[in-house]
């Protein structure tokens, strides 16, 4: 696939579901997807068919993260991804709010390696990658409650998993659960998270965002 072939395919997929996409941010996320091909040759990085990329890839790679980015709140400033893997949702997230700090956890090394190589060659001077399982960062004080936003997509969400993981929040801080059309019910959400709102992402995918607030305390 040619770069131009590429750039339409990604404007054309991103105005079927609502997006605009700015030249440099797609320029960027062509960089990301092939590098993304390139090395889930040698690693598994992610499933999908990446050598002659299919609509869902494009969809679920590269434009469900744009159209989570419209409900990422304005004061939100640093964002944790948990489980960064091959990079998506977190890297596209990031080049559509180009004012957040992200920090994306990701335990295996070499896709650690990958998601570094990736931010060098796209150069995204606010990300970094921690090599760490995120329990390991739970002691860690200048983590504690220090993130606006959780991004989470491929990490099984049991309530004890989403109670630890509230402690990277700030009070009044949002998670994001990326879901998929089978992608098994939440388990039940116990304080101080709460539900507060779905919303659709791909229509053909049938994925949904799941947004949960951390509640302050005695509210």
């Amino acid at each position: 696939m040619t770069s131009r072939e590429f750039q339409e395919r990604l404007l054309r997929r991103a105005k079927r579901a609502g997006v605009s996409v700015s030249p440099d941010v797609s320029g960027r996320l062509e960089i990301y997807f092939r590098l993304l091909a390139s090395w889930n040759l040698k690693i598994n990085l992610t499933g999908l068919s990446l050598a002659e990329p299919t609509p869902e890839a494009f969809d679920r790679l590269l434009i469900e993260p744009l159209v989570a980015a419209r409900y990422i709140p304005s004061a939100s400033k640093r964002v944790m991804d948990i489980g960064s893997g091959g990079g998506s949702p977190a890297i596209p997230l990031a080049l559509a709010t180009p004012h957040i700090e992200l920090l994306m956890v990701e335990s295996k090394a070499r896709k650690s390696v990958f998601l570094r190589e990736v931010l060098r060659a796209i150069e995204l001077d606010r990300a970094k990658v921690a090599s760490n399982r995120f329990e390991e960062l739970l002691g860690r004080s200048d983590l504690h409650e220090a993130h606006d936003l959780l991004t989470i997509r491929a990490v099984r969400l049991e309530a004890r998993v989403l109670m630890s993981l509230q402690a990277f929040l700030r009070p009044g801080g949002a998670m994001f659960l990326f879901r998929g059309s089978s992608t098994a019910e939440l388990t039940t959400i116990t304080p101080p998270l709460t539900w507060v709102a779905t919303h659709p992402l791909i229509e053909s995918l049938r994925s949904q965002l799941v947004v949960l607030e951390k509640r302050v305390i005695g509210r």
